[in-house]
């Protein structure tokens, strides 16, 4: 999956979340006898200072198969619960997904639950091995991303002689900052750092919530250590029987489908953008400027590619479908390039270790699986997808390209199954893009006592807790008693839910919608996967 960079920028918000652990103190509580504890430290995040989180690092090995070899430490942070003793429920971990996505600022979650379900947990944040705040953090060249790249279309040998360098001179760099810890990033090393989390806390069970590749990791900590998961929500949930290259063919595909519907949308407003009165118009406008800025970038450095970057927002989400619009128009109608520029610069910071979250999107996915090793496979699949989805199959295939040269050995991705698991509960909308439902429906027939809840005909990517009640009370129901939506016979939804609503840029406020509860943290630049 092609990890959003555009809102998941995490790593930028919270590195450097903890303060060096030197005199921290040890949580004296519950630990397993010999199991190291979290060393607790003062957290540095203003988020997770104003809702008194505490911060610390947990030690495990980078190898669990050398216990008395090298150690890692990890991240985390950790919100208490204020209910009762006898009303509490357990340790929440929490994944945002990514790979690569840090999860340190997460453990403020419980606070967006409603009914208070939230209280009643320990809420757990944590940055993933190599992510962020957890040491070491992997970063390889925080100026991959600069301005002026190739446009993505290999329309010459010389465009795709040149992608495939940058691709591999990546991956050298990678092979230098990494070394031995690049055989150490699958996801299945994540699940076992989870169950040292669950040791470290002495918790017979935890509980999970996952979003976007977040829902992987879950699907697979529950595969490995069924007996320990007490309760799951999963959002926008990864398809197992395609880890990792199918799912990125088929993620151009839904892509271009939902453009399609965003370019709509921007026709029906367009008494205010002024880009064409039909969608087809639009999508005729957006091509033809992409094809311009390879002629003369906007601004002098947004050429075609980073163009296509902007526009993926509206492919996962409807926040920032106005921002987006706005940009386009203020491009082709004044020639501001200003805020396409600005959307880029969020989307793609260019600052020391910025690439982080890249960097171990690669180390995950590619050495959760083998992908194919010939790049004419490459080029004859991405063509092939490219004549039906052009919006994004190439910006996706290149994306990945590293990982034809990538130093860390590839793994076999675990045979998921949830037939021992609890019930869990499942989220989805109809046409998300970056986890498309498909998914949802086949981790729910591996699960078997679980019950999905989907958005119908929502494009939006992982979006309960953004508050839509009636998903958000489907998982508040679920955290607070454990309660379920009954579980049809047919191989679809057991709860429909209108979708998150489309914004409207004519009315009198053209505030985005946001996320309430976190004192304006914006949850979109903590959840997704690219």
């Amino acid at each position: 999956m092609r990890r959003l960079l555009a809102a998941v920028a995490i790593v930028g918000l919270v590195a450097g979340g903890v303060t060096s652990a030197a005199g921290a103190t040890v949580d004296p509580v519950r630990g397993e006898p010999g199991y190291s504890l979290v060393e607790w430290g003062k957290c540095t995040d203003p988020t997770l200072l104003a809702k008194a989180a505490e911060c610390g690092f947990l030690t495990v090995p980078m190898d669990y198969a050398d216990q008395a070899g090298r150690t890692i430490k990890l991240a985390v942070s950790r919100i208490k619960h204020t209910v009762p003793a006898d009303k509490y429920q357990g340790v929440m971990l929490v994944n945002p997904g990514g790979p690569g996505g840090s999860g340190l600022v997460l453990s403020v979650l419980g606070s967006l639950v409603p009914e208070q379900a939230g209280a009643a947990y320990d809420w757990i944040g944590f940055d993933p091995r190599g992510v962020g705040s957890s040491r070491p953090a992997l970063a390889c060249d925080s100026k991959y991303f600069g301005y002026n790249r190739p446009e993505y279309v290999p329309s010459t040998a010389e465009v795709e002689r040149a992608w495939r360098g940058k691709a591999a001179g990546y991956a050298k760099a990678c092979a230098a900052a990494g070394g031995a810890l690049l055989d150490h990033l699958r996801t299945t090393d994540t699940a076992r750092d989870m169950e040292s989390i669950r040791r470290a806390f002495g918790e017979e069970q935890i509980n999970f919530y996952g979003f976007s590749y977040g829902t992987y990791v879950g699907q697979v900590y529950a595969t490995m250590y069924p007996a320990r998961v007490r309760r799951m929500v999963l959002d926008g949930s990864v398809d197992p029987r395609h880890i990792w290259y199918d799912s990125n063919l088929q993620q151009d595909v839904a892509f271009d489908r939902n453009m399609a519907v965003y370019f709509g949308w921007v026709a029906k407003y367009d008494s205010v953008y002024h880009l064409g009165k039909t969608g087809a118009a639009v999508r005729k406008l957006f091509y033809a400027t992409q094809t311009a800025l390879g002629r003369e970038p906007a601004g002098g450095i947004i050429g075609p590619a980073e163009f296509t970057d902007v526009f993926l927002q509206p492919g996962y989400y409807v926040f920032g479908w106005q921002e987006v619009a706005d940009a386009f128009a203020a491009w082709v109608n004044h020639k501001d390039p200003d805020k396409l520029k600005a959307l880029y610069d969020r989307g793609q910071p260019q600052t020391a270790d910025s690439d982080n979250g890249y960097a171990i999107y690669l180390a995950v996915q590619c050495t959760d699986a083998q992908w194919p090793e010939s790049w004419q496979t490459w080029k004859r699949d991405n063509w092939r997808v490219h004549r039906r989805a052009p919006f994004e199959t190439w910006g996706n295939a290149w994306y990945n390209a590293p990982c034809l040269n990538w130093a860390g050995t590839p793994g076999t991705p675990i045979k998921v199954s949830g037939a021992q698991v609890p019930p869990i509960l499942l989220v989805s909308e109809t046409q998300d893009a970056a986890t498309p439902y498909a998914g949802s429906l086949e981790v729910r027939r591996r699960f078997p006592r679980s019950a999905l809840v989907e958005g119908v005909g929502g494009t939006t990517h992982a979006g309960s807790l953004f508050g839509n009640a009636c998903v958000d009370g489907a998982v508040a129901r679920y955290l607070g008693t454990g309660a379920l939506p009954r579980r049809v016979k047919a191989n679809r939804s057991d709860k429909q839910c209108e979708p998150l609503p489309r914004p409207d840029p004519s009315a009198a406020t053209r505030a985005e919608s946001r996320p309430s509860g976190l004192g304006g943290l914006d949850l979109r630049r903590l959840i997704g996967a690219r």
